[in-house]
């Protein structure tokens, strides 16, 4: 079975049979290395996490908005219909898009940019550095190892989820570079499977987070119509609110946004890979990047939502007030466990040299509802 696959994946694709992982381990007849790959992914704690954390509203704040998890799934979806048309390796690319957002701290970028701060002198942090960590030592499920020991292939693509890494100052100080052996090339382009995942995320976010605005309240439907590609698919679906409820008009208007895009992506990409000559996976990581991408039509359109949701949404008034008590929030809870670190967590568990990264990493792992908690208990 698993032969069959392998002969009938386009030659652009990530082959089936991986480079290898970290630590050696017995193959199985049962499934490719790949697809033990996401099933690691989804039977991590640190997957399970994201339910309960935000993607823009507070997980405490209604039962449909949208949660990390979720998101999760959306840009696995998408990623999978793109990575089945060119005929792309689909378990490394549902893999990728269902652990790019481990690393998200509670409170989403509010969270990220207080837990930055309060690492200002011991690193920083970084959210897709901290997936790293936690596929690479965090996650505690094995005998012989600690980490999920992914492929290659998945960490290569996890590394340069938004491109080559040209600074690699980062990476030393959070991660730490020895790590890697040399396995990796931090300068090639990503696999196209990487770069599907990774432009599946924005695909996934600029529409949903639309829909979650419009559900909200944040803003109307007539707010969007001078957005170009948008206004066209808003003015054809105004004329059924009369025979329709608005929340059905919404998602219909939302599933067109995502089919626009793909379509847009579809044809853009076939171009790209057509002018660059691009015939084998070798060609396309020395491509280059990126060769998965928009039109320029569509690139103006996605600037201008990631725009309009920043203006109208991100700092809208409503979610300032949670962000901003998020960002409390995180910085009481490290500044009170940086006091008394046994109090908290586990010292001999931990790295006792960065004791402070230890502290990051364990603020980074809660969920919205854990961290509110634990801030109430203390302050």
């Amino acid at each position: 079975m698993q032969k069959n696959s392998i002969q009938s994946l386009s030659k652009l694709a990530v082959p089936l049979k991986s480079k290898g992982r970290f630590f050696k381990e017995k193959e199985t007849s049962l499934r490719t290395d790949f697809q033990r790959d996401r099933d690691r992914i989804i039977h991590s704690t640190a997957f399970r996490r994201l339910k309960h954390k935000t993607q823009v509203f507070v997980n405490t704040s209604g039962d449909h908005f949208r949660t990390r998890i979720t998101h999760s799934l959306e840009v696995a979806q998408i990623s999978r219909t793109l990575s089945k048309f060119f005929n792309l390796n689909e378990d490394l690319c549902e893999t990728l898009s269902l652990a790019h957002d481990l690393g998200h701290t509670p409170f989403g970028h509010a969270g990220e940019d207080a837990l930055n701060h309060c690492m200002k002198k011991f690193g920083g942090f970084d959210h897709n550095i901290q997936t790293l960590r936690i596929i690479l030592f965090l996650e505690n499920r094995y005998y012989e190892f600690k980490g999920l020991n992914l492929t290659m292939e998945t960490l290569d693509g996890l590394i340069k989820h938004n491109g080559p890494i040209k600074d690699l100052g980062k990476f030393k100080k959070i991660l730490g570079l020895n790590h890697f052996k040399n396995k990796i090339q931090f300068s090639s382009s990503p696999s196209l499977e990487a770069q599907i995942a990774s432009i599946s995320d924005d695909i996934a976010y600029n529409s949903h987070d639309l829909e979650d605005g419009l559900k909200a309240n944040l803003f109307k439907l007539r707010d969007l119509e001078n957005i170009p590609v948008l206004n066209k698919i808003i003015f054809k679906h105004k004329k059924k609110m009369k025979k329709n409820s608005i929340d059905l008009v919404i998602r219909q208007i939302v599933r067109e946004i995502i089919n626009e895009m793909v379509k847009d992506l579809i044809k853009t990409t076939e171009k790209n890979i057509k002018i660059n000559k691009i015939y084998s996976n070798r060609d396309v990581l020395r491509s280059k990047y990126p060769l998965v991408a928009f039109s320029k039509k569509m690139s103006k359109f996605d600037k201008k939502i990631k725009s309009f949701l920043k203006k109208k949404m991100y700092y809208h008034k409503k979610v300032r007030i949670n962000t901003n008590e998020g960002k409390k929030i995180i910085k009481k809870l490290f500044l009170s466990i940086k006091k008394k670190p046994e109090r908290y967590i586990n010292v001999s568990k931990y790295d006792k040299s960065n004791i402070a990264r230890s502290i990051c990493d364990y603020i980074a792992g809660m969920t919205d509802r854990y961290a509110i908690n634990l801030y109430n208990k203390i302050k």
